[in-house]
């Protein structure tokens, strides 16, 4: 039964999976937002040097807290308008497959987003004397990912068609190349900037009221239990046939996670109640603990309960990777791909492991995550930076991971077993 639904997966679902997650426009837009995560990281640090976990009491919480405004200007000119780099990243990322040139397409993705902007203008009086227009910084961040992506796409395609169609300046071979693609890119520069212009300012269309009623309910509902629970059983049910979950899954939910998660920075540099809960930090800090599965669990009961030759060679050998969330050797070595019995502990573990973290942060008992800590971090290193300082979230993240060993227990048991009599049985073969 399991080798004709394994069958089943493998030549029905695995071939249009990979196809939609080697789709060039996703790939462009999950490419472009991966290249912003440098920027999330370090600048989402600023965050909890202005809001430092430290008792009020000592002076450098007094100092810091006094320039806080000061400390958090990298943070808003690096993740709080992380929409301008993520739009750049997606049209040279999406220029690229089309053989364009890839600073060019950067450059249009940037022009077309910017273009769905109206900026204000400040009077002299409400600006310390200085007159001028302002853009409204609050959709450069999370909230204009999506409007970011449609630009882009849109600018990169006016691009691909005035390449294809020859309607370009062509300059003379003896030209230097540089010079040459910047004539070239005159004619879809032209189009893009008139037309989106057009657009904004002389029909009125307002982009991010648009684009924000539509996502604003898959935004919702993103920030929601069954939501989470659905999301961790895709990404683990595609593992367990070997299709890569996160990079299919994640592709489609990263948008909405950085729009949570920018939610919630903003709200904290705000000193306002942060919103939300289920940004991707939260799945990496208290469901993929030791990787996709929750799979640390699984490793520290091989490394120190198997009996079997091969189980606790194993897990002494995945246990390192394991604590720094590197689950490969896990999924590959022990298998979990296609293995009838370790393939349902891994995709109800994180789930049960969702659920306890879900209520505990929803409760208040655990500060929800506003820093996008490397993901190579120790679980409870990482839940307390990602919870800007939450002592309480180590101690949630060990709690996890002692429900993980739990939920993997009577499974290595099986597990074990089996390999002890596969052992067995080839010692008996051999004499």
């Amino acid at each position: 039964m399991l080798e004709k639904f394994t069958n089943f997966i493998d030549s029905k679902l695995a071939g249009p999976m990979d196809k939609i997650a080697n789709q060039r426009h996703l790939r462009a837009i999950r490419d472009g937002i991966i290249a912003t995560l440098p920027l999330i990281i370090i600048g989402s640090f600023f965050l909890i040097v202005a809001f430092p976990p430290l008792p009020q009491s000592w002076g450098i919480t007094q100092f810091l807290t006094e320039n806080a405004a000061t400390i958090l200007l990298p943070y808003r000119m690096t993740m709080y308008i992380m929409s301008l780099y993520a739009t750049f990243g997606i049209g040279a990322s999406l220029s690229k497959t089309y053989d364009l040139d890839v600073v060019s397409g950067g450059i249009l993705a940037t022009i077309a987003f910017l273009l769905t902007f109206v900026p204000v203008n400040v009077p002299a009086d409400a600006n310390a004397g200085v007159e001028g227009f302002v853009l409204p910084m609050a959709n450069l961040g999370g909230g204009g990912m999506f409007v970011g992506i449609i630009t882009a796409i849109i600018a990169v395609e006016i691009y691909r068609m005035t390449d294809r169609s020859k309607f370009k300046i062509k300059m003379p071979a003896q030209v230097p190349p540089a010079v040459a693609r910047s004539f070239e890119s005159l004619t879809p520069t032209l189009i893009v900037i008139l037309g989106m212009a057009t657009i904004t300012y002389f029909i009125g269309f307002d982009w991010h009221m648009a684009v924000g009623k539509i996502v604003s309910p898959l935004v919702s509902a993103a920030d929601s239990l069954p939501s989470v629970l659905l999301l961790i059983f895709l990404i683990t049910f595609f593992w367990v046939f070997g299709i890569h979950g996160v990079s299919i899954v994640g592709s489609l939910a990263r948008p909405v996670w950085l729009q949570l998660l920018e939610g919630n920075t903003t709200a904290q540099a705000a000193g306002d109640t942060l919103p939300y809960i289920a940004a991707e930090p939260f799945f990496q800090w208290f469901i993929w603990i030791g990787g996709a599965g929750a799979t640390l669990g699984l490793a520290i009961l091989l490394a120190f309960t198997a009996k079997s030759e091969y189980g606790s060679k194993l897990g002494k050998a995945i246990i390192t990777p394991s604590i720094f969330n590197i689950n490969e050797p896990v999924i590959f070595g022990v298998p979990i791909v296609l293995n009838p019995i370790l393939m349902i502990p891994f995709i109800v573990t994180p789930m049960i492991l969702a659920t306890v973290a879900w209520f505990v942060t929803k409760a208040g008992l655990v500060a929800p995550v506003i820093f996008t800590a490397p993901w190579t971090l120790p679980g409870p290193i990482g839940a307390y930076l990602a919870t800007g300082g939450d002592w309480r979230a180590a101690v949630l993240n060990i709690i996890l991971i002692a429900i993980s060993v739990v939920c993997y227990y009577p499974f290595v048991r099986i597990y074990d077993q089996n390999e002890i009599a596969k052992e067995k049985g080839l010692a008996e073969a051999k004499s």
